[in-house]
């Protein structure tokens, strides 16, 4: 590769690396003085915006036409909403949505013009090795950064919950109806708790009916705790019956199945990090020695055999990385 080439390609990520920590710095002081409010609803509606607003915006109801087309792309839609709200991204979600599709050609656009200007002439063994690290770099690692997001806000909701309903309990008991005993939380618990609990009492308010908001509660963050909850609700409105002794013994329950998920964790931890291990270190290898020696693909890239060989190889990456996915998915 030419001096200059390499300085531009150096000073290019300066620059990158400069920006990420300006941006990380400024919402760091953001954060710092964003005031009493406890969570981002609070947090929103302090900066300006009305409750529907905060509510649109958590909720991502701007995606719901991504799902009117139905079929592939219509749960496609649904997975990408489901994962944004899980991991409390509130950007404009056309935004979202182009960078997240036009990241990868813009990673091979990029790559393609430095090797070509490098003196490597493109054939197709190296088109398709520089589209499978564009893949890597501009697809996986997003997704797999939008997916830690998401199972760090999920495990965070499961451990709070308990301590929501403790919350929930003692207002119930001291008096409170059902509507102000869930307004509790929206005040005294952080993130992702009380912005959950938040949207579901703006949604009562605009008229949604109570079980229907917790009913969707549910379904966006897909947690057998919070539908225990609401089909305790649900039985006791139709049933009557001490609500508070009910959810008492719910949290209960709740305890010692949190419980036992976390021995099965531990049990299971070895075998959890290994499937890890045996799924990312290919395309890491790849993609590591791609940056640092580019030259020892793209020499092999020449020979005719690469292309079915490394097609072959993908294909059998993508079966393991299935297999092991089903065989360390517990259920508790």
């Amino acid at each position: 590769m030419e001096p200059w080439l390499r300085a531009i390609i150096l000073a290019a990520i300066f620059g990158a690396v400069l920006i990420l920590v300006e941006r990380l710095v400024s919402a760091i002081s953001r954060s710092r003085s964003s005031g009493s409010a406890i969570n981002k609803r609070l947090q929103m509606i302090e900066g300006g915006h009305t409750r529907e607003e905060t509510m649109v915006a958590l909720r991502r109801d701007d995606d719901a036409a991504s799902i009117r087309f139905g079929g592939f792309i219509g749960r496609i839609g649904e997975s990408l909403r489901t994962l944004l709200v899980q991991a409390g991204v509130t950007g404009n979600s056309g935004q979202i949505a182009i960078m997240l599709m036009s990241l990868p050609f813009v990673v091979f656009l990029a790559l393609l013009a430095i090797f070509s200007v490098g003196g490597y002439a493109m054939n197709v063994g190296r088109v398709m090795l520089l589209a499978a690290v564009a893949l890597g770099l501009g697809a996986a690692i997003p997704f797999l950064i939008l997916r830690f997001m998401a199972n760090r806000r999920r495990k965070k909701m499961g451990e709070q919950f308990p301590v929501a309903l403790d919350v929930f309990v003692r207002g119930l008991r001291a008096g409170h109806p059902v509507a102000a005993a869930l307004d509790l939380l929206t005040a005294e618990m952080p993130d992702p708790v009380g912005s959950e609990f938040g949207l579901v009492i703006d949604e009562v308010t605009y008229g949604a009916d109570l079980r229907d908001a917790l009913d969707e509660m549910a379904e966006r963050w897909d947690l057998d705790d919070i539908r225990m909850f609401v089909v305790s609700l649900s039985v006791q409105q139709e049933t009557g019956g001490n609500l508070a002794e009910i959810l008492d013994n719910l949290t209960k329950v709740i305890r010692d199945r949190q419980a036992m998920v976390m021995k099965v964790r531990a049990l299971s931890s070895e075998g959890r990090m290994t499937a890890w291990m045996l799924s990312s270190l290919p395309l890491l290898t790849l993609l590591i020695v791609f940056m640092g020696n580019s030259s020892f693909f793209l020499d092999v890239a020449e020979d005719p055999i690469f292309v079915p060989a490394f097609a072959i190889l993908i294909l059998m990456w993508l079966i393991g990385v299935f297999m092991i996915r089903k065989l360390v998915d517990l259920k508790v």
